[in-house]
């Protein structure tokens, strides 16, 4: 990797830095292919991700010298798809991933941000869509994910008025699951990293790749794929043994699974 992002390992954690401070960490073309890259071949033994910005800021969406007022429409689409393809392995890739968010989370650094399965905020965190305001439309995957999050109704008007949440309003509506102080977001992230990587990998996997499917589905197949999920997930050996030593705390007869 470049200096685009910055990895560094913690055990059983790898970190990820976005590593442009003086861009405000703006996403270009590097960046996402190195997203794309590393999430696509996680190192071995690497259970979780923590993301996080350098400097003041997350990240403030796509490097507008990305942009061309020469481009054609075939040629934005193609630059879409990167983007697409890149936060797939993210979201629906092989290990949970936590981003520590502060400062600025616009645009395209929003659209990552949604990614992740576990957002951390710092209280100098605050979130906009500045696209419509510069005559564009979000093209790295918001229209899918962010409505998910807050709902359809707040994203439109994030779009058409260029409403910015601050963390507070961000932590209310469903952007981040944990606030904290300025200065604390890294730590936070990586405590909570630990917590997921201690999980059964496939206990892991059944809630990154299941849980937003089933969400997603009727309530008969919803159902179906909890209990399947279930199943597997109880029959493999880590499950077997936390069962085993749970009866056993309780003074029960301990029989094999």
């Amino acid at each position: 990797m470049s200096e685009l992002v910055q990895i560094t390992r913690q055990n059983e954690i790898a970190v990820l830095r976005l590593d442009r401070p003086a861009k405000r960490n703006a996403l270009n073309e590097g960046a996402i292919r190195q997203l794309e890259q590393f999430f696509g071949d996680v190192p071995t033994g690497v259970k979780v991700v923590v993301i996080h910005g350098a400097g003041d800021h997350f990240c403030a969406g796509l490097d507008l010298t990305e942009l061309s007022p020469d481009n054609s429409a075939i040629d934005t689409i193609r630059y879409s798809m990167l983007w697409y393809r890149a936060f797939e392995r993210i979201q629906f890739g092989s290990v949970p991933v936590v981003a520590v968010m502060q400062g600025a989370v616009i645009g395209g650094g929003l659209e990552l941000a949604c990614t992740a399965h576990i957002r951390v905020a710092e209280r100098s965190a605050f979130y906009s869509l500045p696209e419509a305001q510069r005559g564009i439309f979000v093209g790295g995957g918001a229209s899918v994910r962010l409505p998910r999050l807050i709902g359809m109704s707040r994203m439109s008007d994030m779009l058409l008025t260029g409403r910015t949440y601050d963390a507070a309003e961000g932590q209310h509506i469903g952007i981040s699951q944990y606030i904290v102080p300025e200065g604390q977001g890294l730590d936070k992230g990586l405590e909570l990293a630990q917590k997921v990587a201690a999980n059964a990998e496939l206990t892991n996997f059944a809630v990154m790749h299941a849980l937003p499917r089933i969400a997603d589905a009727s309530y008969e197949t919803g159902f179906l794929t909890e209990a399947l999920m279930s199943a597997i997930t109880k029959a493999a050996p880590e499950a077997k043994a936390g069962i085993r030593a749970f009866l056993n705390r309780k003074g029960k007869v301990d029989q094999p699974a």
